[in-house]
């Protein structure tokens, strides 16, 4: 008797838009690893995996950034696994000493309790200015003031070594806002979230290697009613840990038309993807859409948020799932080749 091979899925959970699974700390991380144990081979971004102090090391989940995500999805990227990345740091210079000191204690720690190869470190030539916004539909958005200087200390990173990069931006903070403590309460949307997959975004397509942010923040007062999916974020000073274990093992980002020089090195790529997960209210990114064009089934969760993209709305067959324990039957019933529509007692008739 044989297991069937992996089904790679495609797990989305966009970020800034107040997801009720996953628009938290790496509240999404136990979705993303049932959803690898049905599949044996899940790619998902770092909005799903980032928990701050916290993180899950699992070779099944592939960790891209979430514009890669998108181009892979188009057929535009193809993913190389290795076994390991050279993380470059950013340091943005807007950050006070304390919390530069903070964060360059991580990277000792990742080096020398984890053994990830962390380095160069290098802090930008000037603050790069984050701005925080908020659209009309209450999901997160940003500006960064100074592109240039972001990208220049990226080009630093790449020509001294590094092969992946994590960012950390000093972020404007308003501990008295009523956004904060909605959030904290586990009723809001996360405003740094947009901002953050400014800076990812810019300097991926900019780079072509895999990035990630931590933004650097003070501390909040201890909040004895913190909702749990939250509480990741309040465990110590830096939300770095978690980055530099996802790009330790990101996989390379391989333009399409460069692929084929790779020779028999394993690659993964949009066409062997096998399902696509998403909130069954945000349907519109690119990634969910340029599956659908493609006829990749796509499994969409009850997961409530701001939007009301869905699938009637776009005219996209969809299998829908209470939860995402369910869509994990689903991608374990695509993987053994059963009709997913088998599984339910309302089944068409053939007449």
């Amino acid at each position: 008797m044989t297991a069937s091979g992996p089904l790679p899925t495609l797990l989305v959970i966009p970020t800034g838009i107040g997801c009720e699974l996953g628009g938290y700390a790496g509240d999404g991380l136990p979705a993303a690893r049932l959803l690898a144990a049905a599949s044996s081979c899940l790619i998902t971004h770092p909005n799903v995996m980032n928990a701050a102090s916290l993180y899950w090391s699992d070779r099944r989940i592939h960790y891209v950034e979430g514009w890669a995500l998108d181009r892979f999805a188009a057929g535009e990227l193809a993913l190389a696994p290795r076994a390991s990345q050279r993380v470059g740091v950013l340091l943005d210079a807007g950050i006070e000493p304390e919390l530069v000191l903070r964060h360059r204690q991580v990277i000792d720690a990742c080096r020398a309790s984890l053994g990830l190869p962390i380095g160069p470190v290098l802090s930008s030539e000037l603050p790069l200015g984050v701005n925080l916004q908020q659209g009309a539909s209450g999901s997160s958005w940003g500006t960064i003031e100074r592109p240039d200087v972001l990208l220049r200390a990226g080009e630093q990173l790449v020509a001294a070594g590094a092969t992946a990069i994590a960012v950390v931006a000093r972020f404007p903070e308003d501990p008295e806002s009523e956004a904060l403590a909605a959030y904290r309460a586990g009723s809001g949307v996360d405003a740094l979230a947009g901002a953050e997959a400014v800076i990812s975004h810019l300097l991926v397509r900019h780079l072509g290697i895999p990035c990630a942010h931590a933004p650097a923040l003070l501390p909040l007062p201890l909040d004895p009613a913190l909702d749990p999916r939250a509480a990741a974020e309040e465990l110590g000073h830096t939300f770095l840990p978690c980055v530099l274990v996802g790009l330790s093992r990101a996989p390379d980002l391989v333009p399409l038309v460069d692929s084929a020089m790779r020779g028999t090195a394993p690659m993964l790529h949009a066409a062997q993807l096998g399902a696509v997960v998403a909130p069954a209210g945000a349907l519109g990114g690119a990634a969910v859409l340029a599956c659908a064009e493609r006829g990749i089934p796509l499994i969409s969760v009850a997961n409530p948020c701001l939007l009301e993209v869905t699938a009637e709305a776009l005219g996209l067959a969809a299998i829908p799932a209470s939860s995402y324990a369910e869509a994990a039957g689903m991608v374990l019933a695509l993987r053994e080749g059963i009709d997913p529509a088998a599984l339910t007692r309302q089944l068409a008739g053939s007449a």
